[in-house]
């Protein structure tokens, strides 16, 4: 297997499965982590591990530093406005159930919130659990033959008066995307706040929340090469301030007796305890990792690999493509005949090569395809010609050995 440049950034591309070279197409589920990430978490370990914001000495003043330095950096890398818009989390859920929670107030019985069909259940369940709260009513926003969100039939929801509409930026199954600056635009004149699931789009395209124009925007920092357990809440500043917190005490804490609290100022009055520190340092290694390559060559390399593993998946036999566009991102769904994806998916693994089978936490979507589940390939910034050779071979064989074809 060719190693790029980029690829020889990967510590863990680097090794066998069994007798075979590791292929590894999940990147939808978490994508690998540089040296350089890997060894940021390490030395903050090994040399300054202390929390932020609250000790007076210097180990403490020098991990404070570093954890800022990360907000400052996702502000620029994003485009925010503020640094105070850059709500950590520990990941994309759990920023979009913080929302959820802290819109509370903003939600009225008879309220309808419209979720995009091809949801992941992180974007949608939140919704729903807000709607029952509030008494309001969840919609989901139809797709067309072609599995792409209908704009048509959004445009009619939004002729009824609206106060929430969440979407994907990239849906995680599909790999469709959503023009989320010309939704957006549409679903603000109508007076709805505009959610966006940017889990799938932020290790794959450039990110300007300012030009999208969508009142916030959430991902995850192990989709773009950087640690588990961190995520990031991105919001309008006047829209921040209303939300009320879900979790309280420690450093968001600006008073409090045993008759009433006050809360603190953004950014901290909505991360509350002790935050994912390690993992935020990690993820500051990642955005200078992105920063140094030239993104735009690797996205259109990255585009070229995925229209080629269309053409190759749809030229088998027995396979079943879903919502495949030349202008996806990452991701292609697909099936073999009548076989069960897991059994597909085991013997690919055998074989080496790692993709993900099920319901890909979207089962709204499977339900709406008639499906239980399908077989998913996700790729990355590392994925080469020689990924998609080694998956297509092992993909014939699978075929082979459970139709006989």
């Amino acid at each position: 297997m060719s190693r790029s440049p980029i690829r020889q950034q990967f510590p863990i591309l680097n090794q066998m499965m069994g007798s075979y070279p590791l292929c590894y197409l999940d990147n939808a589920a978490t994508s690998q982590k540089p040296e350089r990430v890997i060894q940021a978490m390490d030395d903050y370990y090994r040399r300054y591990n202390a929390n932020v914001h609250r000790g007076s000495y210097q180990l403490s003043a020098t991990a404070t530093s570093a954890f800022e330095a990360v907000r400052r950096q996702l502000q620029q890398f994003i485009h925010a406005a503020h640094p105070q818009e850059v709500i950590f989390t520990h990941g994309t859920t759990e920023a979009l159930n913080l929302l959820a929670y802290g819109l509370n107030k903003h939600i009225k019985p008879g309220d309808r919130i419209l979720v995009d069909s091809t949801a992941h259940h992180a974007n949608l369940v939140p919704w729903q659990q807000l709607a029952q709260r509030c008494g309001a009513e969840l919609i989901a926003i139809p797709l067309t033959d072609e599995l792409r969100l209908d704009r048509q039939a959004l445009g009619t929801l939004l002729q009824q008066p609206t106060r929430l509409v969440a979407l994907n930026h990239v849906s995680n199954v599909l790999g469709t995307v959503n023009d989320i600056a010309a939704l957006a635009q549409e679903i603000r004149a109508a007076g709805a706040i505009c959610v966006v699931d940017g889990a799938q789009a932020i290790g794959h395209l450039p990110v300007d929340v300012q030009q999208l124009g969508c009142d916030f925007y959430a991902f995850s920092g192990h989709k773009m090469y950087g640690p588990t357990g961190v995520g990031v809440l991105w919001g309008r500043l006047p829209l921040l301030a209303t939300l009320e917190p879900m979790l309280t005490g420690g450093e968001m804490i600006k008073t409090v007796s045993f008759t009433q609290t006050e809360f603190g100022e953004l950014p901290f009055r909505l991360e509350a305890g002790t935050p994912p520190i390690a993992e935020v340092i990690g993820l500051g290694a990642a955005i200078d990792f992105l920063n140094s390559v030239d993104r735009n060559n690797a996205q259109q390399q990255e585009q070229q690999l995925l229209q080629q593993l269309q053409q190759q998946l749809a030229a088998l036999p027995g396979i079943t493509l879903y919502g495949a566009h030349a202008d996806n991102r990452g991701a292609i769904a697909f099936n073999l005949a009548d076989e069960h994806h897991q059994d597909v998916g085991i013997l690919l693994d055998q074989q080496g090569v790692a993709i993900r089978c099920g319901h890909h936490c979207a089962m709204p979507l499977m339900d709406a395809m008639g499906l239980k589940g399908c077989c998913r390939v996700s790729l990355g910034i590392y994925s080469n010609a020689d990924d998609i050779t080694r998956f297509i071979q092992a993909l014939r064989t699978t075929i082979t050995l459970l139709t006989g074809e």
